[in-house]
């Protein structure tokens, strides 16, 4: 695998920062972010000084029930190609449900969410990764997730999970050390049992970010300094095999360059501290190696690379259309889950959403001031997104001015002019109100 060194994710709030930094030797940015055609100034500049960036990927939701779309994976490609990047990185998650597949309303996470750990969901991702694989003009990678939930009923562990995706689908990983601190807090997950049953020569890079704990669950809020914890589990990994890369990851709250140094610095002294010896060097005690896990109990002829059936996506997309519909749209929640946890998940989805409607559109929490948030998360609560952000901020903004709202009256013209930009029409009048109340009632008998 190529040796990538220490990067950083490149966001564009600290674009300056990142190429101000000694000893970068590469970044990852989000793929969503960027346009092939039309690369950041600031990464065509890395670029020119030999710093590899590497496409990051949230999108494709490879662990979804349905097959990988054909466009995403097409852009996802053109940007590999315009950036020249050696590799392009996913998730193992699912980020959206329902459709054809299940009879269901379509929905939308804005989120990584944690696929179970089955052989079902095992043989639906293997055949999605070999189809992004085909599609893709670089090798892929695949992360493990963060969550703060666990499926009822799963049958592997997330190491035994990973070390059969790589068997059967040949896919690099992407192992995020704060990840399996979020696993370890939030479903008692051991790092090290992980670490151990992981194919360790697959990885491609690590990820090392921080977090907030509250109320007893770990938040992967990629918005705090990282921690002992993260460091403990990314020189567990490194003792076990140097990884080509290892990159921080920091979404928010950006601290100073100097801070963002620092942490560089604490990777690489990490790293270094745990490095497994050249050969030839004095070796010191060495723990006898765990014997290898019994095989657990899967299908008879667990399959390899045949095709999935047809009903066996169908299972996993009830499954997950159930899950999402909970989190988003307010049903109820599927039998077997921590209902107290799901609750957790699901402010943290509308939270979520309130953030990023608020970057993508700024205007919003400008023209509503402090109203603006929990108007948000008072829509959110059993209104799923019906595509991206964009369109999440489009269509709160009707809803608000279907009902009246703000009450102020400029600033509910202000939101009117800002609709009407953007929609291209007016806010619909009283028929339209009701076609859509008729509308939105008949998709929530379904979704029910």
């Amino acid at each position: 695998m190529r040796e990538l060194g220490t990067g950083i994710g490149w966001r564009p709030e600290i674009a300056d920062a990142v190429e101000g930094l000694a000893g970068v030797d590469w970044v990852e940015v989000v793929a969503e972010n960027v346009c092939a055609g039309h690369l950041p100034d600031s990464l065509l500049r890395l670029r020119e000084r030999g710093v590899t960036v590497v496409p990051h990927g949230v999108s494709l939701g490879l662990g979804g029930a349905d097959r990988p779309d054909e466009g995403r994976l097409a852009e996802l490609a053109a940007k590999a190609t315009a950036l020249g990047a050696p590799l392009v990185t996913e998730h193992i998650a699912f980020v959206r449900a329902g459709g054809p597949l299940t009879a269901s309303p379509a929905l939308e996470a804005g989120h990584l969410l944690p696929v179970p750990r089955t052989w079902d969901a095992l043989d639906v991702l293997c055949e999605n990764v070999r189809i992004a694989q085909e599609a893709l003009p670089v090798p892929l990678a695949l992360e493990n997730i963060a969550a703060l939930f666990t499926w009822p009923g799963e049958e592997l562990s997330e190491g035994r999970f990973l070390a059969e995706l790589v068997e059967r689908t040949g896919v690099r990983l992407l192992i995020d050390v704060a990840n399996l601190h979020t696993n370890h807090v939030n479903r008692g997950e051991d790092p090290a049992k992980a670490l151990a049953e992981l194919p360790v020569e697959a990885i491609a890079y690590v990820h090392v970010a921080g977090g907030v704990e509250r109320d007893g669950v770990w938040h992967d809020s990629h918005a705090h300094p990282v921690p002992p914890a993260v460091l403990d589990i990314l020189s567990d990994l490194a003792s076990r095999a140097t990884p080509p890369g290892v990159l921080l990851e920091r979404d928010d709250d950006f601290p100073p360059a100097e801070e963002l140094a620092a942490e560089l610095a604490a990777i690489r002294a990490t790293v270094r501290g745990a490095a497994i010896p050249p050969a030839g060097a004095e070796p010191g005690p060495v723990a006898a190696p765990a014997p290898a896990p019994a095989p657990e109990a899967g299908p008879v002829g667990a399959p390899g690379t045949r095709a999935v059936d047809a009903g066996v996506r169908q299972r996993v997309g009830i499954a997950q259309a159930a899950l999402l519909s909970a989190l988003v749209a307010g049903t109820p929640a599927p039998e077997g889950f921590d209902r107290a946890r799901l609750r957790v998940q699901t402010r943290a989805l509308a939270a979520k959403r309130a953030g990023v409607v608020a970057r993508v559109a700024p205007e919003l929490p400008e023209i509503l001031g402090g109203g603006y948030r929990p108007a948000f998360l008072a829509y959110a609560a059993s209104r799923p997104m019906r595509g991206g952000y964009r369109r999440d901020a489009l269509d709160f903004v009707e809803h608000l001015l279907i009902a009246g709202r703000p009450e102020d009256p400029v600033a509910r013209r202000r939101l009117t002019t800002w609709w009407q930009e953007r929609a291209g029409a007016r806010p619909p009048g009283r028929t339209g109100r009701l076609v859509r109340a008729a509308r939105a009632a008949l998709v929530g008998r379904r979704a029910a």
